[in-house]
């Protein structure tokens, strides 16, 4: 029983589960499920409860029962004690104040760092219960995530971008086109990833095939991806297509991921087969994860112990859990995308944006965020921006870039190439060093950074138009 007094009122609470959501920010998936505060009260008095926890308690009361679920005992078997000993002795609130403390240190990339393997997602999601987005910006800026394949993600002084030429039909030709753009606007050195319209496993191995070929044709030092089902990746590699990572959507719960089609063994099969095929020219990590708050809610896989429903955020940081096990090179956010019933608006989107970075990092997942949403969501650019803005001083290893800012295979709103352009040029940010020096040497950018214009990159439109995006599309795609 966890309780605390607020306004002359004593409020109570029966589980750990029940104190994470009535702490959590107001959002609309915790009020859908039932889990969230009734009152600003009753949350002022969960997240003084909450923050008087020590951080023990969460490696011995479950959220998700441990018995039942197998994302918990992985948490669990993973958990480094020796990495939690710097912080066993605080409560979450505590917690916070030591990160707060610890985040201006000369050496607080390396002690962060350090730590990391010692947190559970429960321990992460519950101190930023606690926190303001300036608190999480702080902390999540001296953090440092870094992977690699045939690109670095995630050093200092960059911010990577997946490039997503999807089109409702994959006609090769737009996706060629879209990929083309996104290029020119110095886009695509975290993937050049394609959301396709069919899951069959022909046309996946053709846009596969497409995309491979493009790629080395130009000799661009990024990576791939068709993000269909494992389960049609691990068949694809075995049949010896150009795979260069292994993509899921993945959620905190054992049962959210059986609505996925997904369990433990299929990721550590693909991790398996993409480990041996060695595509990575700089780095060998090769799993690539999607997540989004509310996943685990519109799929039934939101209950914790006692049949009590669990809140999203809480259940969202267990994902980064489980991808962490998995040593990704991506993991994003789709923190938009999956609809108001979860973030009703520009306010709750932008928090947990900000939240998501946060705890994906702290757990030492390489974090990226979709900034996104519907259009029957209460957001609109301007969110977009602030979010954006927010992620820069963040340090976000990667965001997602989309023709236009629409994506009209998947109906919903993201990033434009010409927004992180800006974002870029205003915070003195660059791409990942492997791609900066190919778009150097193709004649796209400058040696100050900057993208330069139409007129000056021509010989390098024509060069990639009439050549391997060419063989992509089937043809030139200029005059």
């Amino acid at each position: 029983m966890y309780a605390a007094t607020v306004g002359g009122h004593r409020y109570t609470f029966d589980s750990l589960a029940t104190l994470l959501g009535v702490a959590s920010p107001e959002r609309s998936g915790d009020q859908l499920a039932g889990c969230a505060a009734h009152s600003d009260a009753e949350r002022a008095a969960a997240q003084r409860a909450l923050s008087e926890v020590p951080l023990t308690r969460f490696l011995t009361e479950d959220v998700v029962d441990r018995d039942a679920d197998d994302v918990t005992r992985l948490i669990l078997a993973d958990h480094d004690r020796a990495a939690f000993a710097p912080v066993s002795g605080l409560s979450v609130g505590g917690l916070r104040d030591w990160l707060l403390s610890t985040c201006v240190r000369p050496d607080a990339a390396q002690v962060l760092t350090a730590l990391a393997p010692g947190l559970t997602p429960e321990m992460a999601a519950a101190v930023s219960k606690l926190m303001t987005i300036g608190d999480m910006i702080a902390v999540s800026s001296a953090l440092r995530v870094v992977t690699a394949f045939r690109s670095t993600i995630g050093l200092p002084g960059t911010l990577a971008t997946r490039l997503q030429p999807n089109d409702p039909t994959d006609d090769p030709t737009a996706v060629a086109a879209e990929t083309l753009d996104g290029l020119l606007m110095g886009s695509g050195d975290a993937v050049i990833g394609v959301n396709p319209a069919s899951d069959s496993p022909g046309t996946v191995r053709a846009l596969l095939d497409a995309l491979d070929d493009m790629r080395s044709g130009a000799q661009i030092p990024t990576q791939t991806c068709v993000l269909t089902h494992i389960t049609t990746t691990i068949d694809l590699m075995d049949a010896g297509a150009p795979v260069d990572l292994a993509f899921q959507s993945i959620a905190g719960t054992q049962a959210a991921n059986d609505g996925f089609g997904v369990n433990l063994a299929m990721l550590d099969e693909a991790s398996a087969a993409g480990a041996e095929l060695a595509r990575g020219t700089v780095g060998d990590n090769m799993m690539y994860f999607e997540t989004g708050q509310g996943s685990a809610l519109s799929s039934g896989g939101h209950l914790g112990v006692g049949g009590r429903p669990v809140d999203q955020q809480t259940l969202e940081v267990r994902a980064y859990g489980l991808a962490r096990h998995y040593r990704p090179l991506l993991l994003n956010t789709v923190v938009g995308f999956i609809g108001p019933e979860y973030l009703y608006d520009g306010r709750q989107i932008i928090r947990a944006g900000i939240e998501d970075n946060f705890c994906g990092r702290l757990l030492g997942v390489p974090m990226g965020v979709d900034v996104c949403y519907t259009n029957h969501a209460e957001a609109g650019p301007d969110d977009m921006s602030t979010l954006l803005t927010l992620l820069v001083a963040a340090r976000t290893g990667y965001v997602i870039c989309v023709p236009g800012t629409d994506d009209i295979m998947l109906g919903y709103q993201s990033l434009s190439f010409h927004d992180v352009l800006a974002a870029r040029r205003v915070a003195g940010l660059r791409p990942a060093p492997e791609f900066e020096a190919w778009l150097e040497a193709v004649g796209l950018m400058g040696r100050d950074g900057g993208i330069l214009d139409v007129g000056t990159t021509g010989p390098a439109i024509t060069a990639l138009a009439h050549g391997p995006m060419a063989a992509l599309a089937g043809g030139s795609l200029v005059g």
